[in-house]
């Protein structure tokens, strides 16, 4: 009785698989680093909103109205890291099927290195966006920065 294909596949073959794989692991690991920094500062901005909104309940019409633009440049913050860890995401999901591909490819007597390419590319595109998304984020935020004294300060008098 003849074994199926993927039993009678060399080891070498295997070895060759794994060491195929091991940049796309090592760049699953570098999108994993990006996303727990991407998540850590979604959260920091959701914190401030928070914080804002508490004082919003209780803020003077004219410091109402400065807090309303400050949430509406803070909801931007959010949305734009929202879309860059959503664009990391599907790099990494992307990275992990050409992996699994790399595998399927070594077991099997048929070549998937058309598709294997085709999602390496999606998935540097996707991680191209996220970055991209990410740096807008960060020129609103520091587009937004207000450094020294917020309000004119008065003459004292002697």
């Amino acid at each position: 009785m003849a074994m199926p294909a993927i039993y009678q596949m060399p080891v070498t073959d295997m070895a060759s698989a794994i060491q195929l794989s091991l940049a796309p692991v090592f760049l699953l690991n570098g999108i994993g680093v990006l996303l727990a920094m991407l998540t850590s500062r979604l959260a920091r901005i959701v914190d401030r909103a928070r914080t804002l909104e508490h004082r919003l309940r209780e803020a003077s019409a004219h410091e109402a109205a400065e807090l309303v633009g400050i949430l509406a440049i803070i909801r931007t913050r959010a949305r734009l890291m929202n879309q860059s860890i959503t664009l990391g995401t599907v790099s990494a999901l992307l990275v992990a099927m050409v992996v699994a591909l790399l595998f399927t490819s070594a077991m099997i007597s048929f070549s998937l290195s058309t598709l294997v390419g085709l999602l390496f590319i999606l998935s540097m595109l996707a991680l191209v966006a996220a970055l991209i998304s990410f740096l807008v984020e960060v020129r609103v935020a520091t587009a937004s920065l207000r450094i020294g004294p917020h309000k004119a300060i008065q003459p004292q008098g002697d």
